[in-house]
């Protein structure tokens, strides 16, 4: 039937459209030809399993068969003239060593992180670039360098979610030519120098005791009115006054047994032998 596809004219025209020219042909006859003579034997040698978050990326006399990955399954290399390198798309969770960075204000600080990224072209990977995991590790150093130097330290202690994404933004557009997706960047720690600690400290200090000595001012401002409101009340009524002091006098003896001494006006006592003598 002549719209039905063999696997033979599919190998065929692989290979013509991969151009391996007249010696490819005959080295890949040959190579088949060794196929069927050890039959079943090489099928142990031929047949490779593919996981399924795995992709493999299969050279033929060195061009990448079909210009795609195989996988996941069975995939058939022919010995002597196929090689193949697999690839795990998984995400991977890469760890960046602590950076010594200078800030925008000129602040020394070590910054290490972690950067969350996942392989999605294993062909990219596999042929842009000689080790796509290392080349990604150090371009997340440089990147993290480059990006924190232009923050000041109070932005970089309290902007991390944008610094991050602007870290992701960078290395994901650096490496989209390798078949790399960058899903997260995260900033971990970022230690300051002890000598700056103190400083830092010290300041936070002097800003929360500034606050306090406002708050008490306030305090006493209000204090003084409520005071001033009563001695006004106080001085409608004479008679409020020896009151006041008489319920003072009874919550101190309620509390300590002892001996009180306690101030008296003396009008009090002038007003009371007035009384006595108009008595």
């Amino acid at each position: 039937d002549s719209h039905k596809i063999h696997p033979a004219t599919s190998e065929t025209q692989d290979l013509v459209q991969e151009g391996i020219g007249v010696c490819g042909w005959i080295l890949v006859s040959l190579s088949f030809l060794l196929v069927l003579i050890t039959f079943p034997i090489s099928i142990w040698v031929c047949i490779k399993v593919v996981r399924e978050y795995e992709r493999a990326v299969v050279f033929r006399l060195g061009r990448i068969l079909s210009k795609k990955a195989k996988g996941p399954g069975m995939i058939l290399v022919l010995p002597c003239t196929d090689t193949f390198t697999k690839v795990d798309l998984r995400m991977v969770a890469c760890k960046i060593p602590p950076q010594e960075i200078l800030t925008r204000d000129a602040v020394t600080a070590q910054v290490d992180g972690v950067v969350h990224y996942r392989i999605h072209s294993a062909v990219s990977a596999v042929a842009n670039v000689t080790d796509v995991h290392s080349a990604t590790l150090l371009l997340a150093q440089t990147a993290l360098r480059n990006v924190l130097g232009t923050q000041s330290l109070v932005q970089l202690l309290a902007g991390r979610e944008e610094i991050a994404h602007s870290i992701q933004a960078t290395l994901d557009s650096a490496t989209e030519q390798w078949g790399v997706k960058v899903a997260r960047v995260e900033i971990k720690d970022i230690r300051i120098p002890m000598a700056m600690q103190r400083a830092m400290a010290a300041e936070a200090e002097a800003a929360r005791e500034k606050k306090a000595k406002v708050v008490a001012a306030e305090g006493e401002m209000n204090a003084s009115k409520a005071l001033q409101r009563a001695s006004m009340v106080l001085s409608e009524s004479p008679a409020a006054l020896p009151l006041r002091y008489l319920q003072t006098l009874t919550a101190v003896a309620a509390q300590n047994n002892s001996t009180i001494v306690f101030p008296l006006p003396m009008y009090m006592f002038g007003s009371l032998g007035q009384k006595r003598t108009g008595g």
